[in-house]
């Protein structure tokens, strides 16, 4: 089953959000959110505005 990692890491005076996928690719965010809750949050409206990456992970299996 492929893993996809939402992450929040620190920069400036707040998080940025981090989509990784399976095969290493990375996308953050260019904004900062103020917590870290707010910063996954927005990792995971990102992955939901990629339906053609995720319909390849269905379609390749992982």
């Amino acid at each position: 089953m492929p893993t996809i990692q939402l992450s929040a890491t620190p920069k400036g005076n707040g998080y940025q959000a981090t989509v990784t996928f399976p095969d290493g690719v990375s996308i953050s965010s260019d904004e900062t959110y103020p917590t870290v809750g707010e910063a996954i949050a927005a990792a995971a409206m990102k992955l939901l505005d990629m339906p053609d990456r995720l319909a390849r992970l269905d379609q390749q299996g992982g």
